[in-house]
């Protein structure tokens, strides 16, 4: 009798299904084992090896930012390199022009002072000769003076007194033309 009620329980509860409570309480007790057998073998190390897994991906992230920033660092550098490069070129440019046109003033003004004491230099000569033609035409002019007036006069005056005279006399026009 006592399997009747629960037979008469099962046939209108789980048992119309076709489930039989005892079997179904074993299959129960038989899982709850294994996910504490899982849960101890495998869980456990399978938690372990993705925690594992995590840890090194974030070890790579972290380095993997590390690298970026570094190589951002190093790109800021070299461009700071090169901007003092460009900066160090262009004064030296600079400088070069400023050294270029010193030189070139420089020879200029030594290029006007050679003129200037060329010319001086012809200056000076110009006057030399000058002053010996004026002296050679006054010297001509005395011996022409001295012939003609010995033509016109037919005899010979003192060449000496004579050329006296004619100096005086070309002096004094001078002294006339030059007021």
């Amino acid at each position: 009798m006592l399997l009747s009620p629960v037979l008469a329980e099962e046939a209108s509860g789980i048992g119309a299904l076709g489930i039989d409570g005892i079997s179904l309480l074993v299959y129960v007790v038989n899982f709850g084992i294994l996910l504490v057998l899982l849960y101890l073998v495998a869980y456990k190390p399978i938690l372990r090896m993705l925690d594992q897994r995590r840890q090194t991906i974030q070890g790579s992230l972290d380095e993997a930012d590390r690298v970026r920033q570094e190589a951002q660092q190093q790109r800021e550098e070299l461009e700071q390199r090169l901007q003092e490069g460009r900066q160090e070129s262009q004064r030296m440019l600079d400088q070069a022009r400023q050294v270029a046109d010193q030189v070139r003033e420089q020879e200029m003004q030594r290029a006007r002072d050679e003129a200037e004491r060329l010319t001086e230099r012809a200056r000076e000569e110009i006057q030399r000769e000058r002053d010996q033609a004026v002296a050679e035409v006054r010297r001509q002019f005395a011996d022409l003076a001295i012939q003609a007036a010995e033509q016109v006069i037919g005899r010979s005056l003192d060449r000496d007194a004579h050329r006296e005279l004619v100096e005086k006399a070309l002096e004094e026009s001078t002294g006339l033309g030059r007021n």
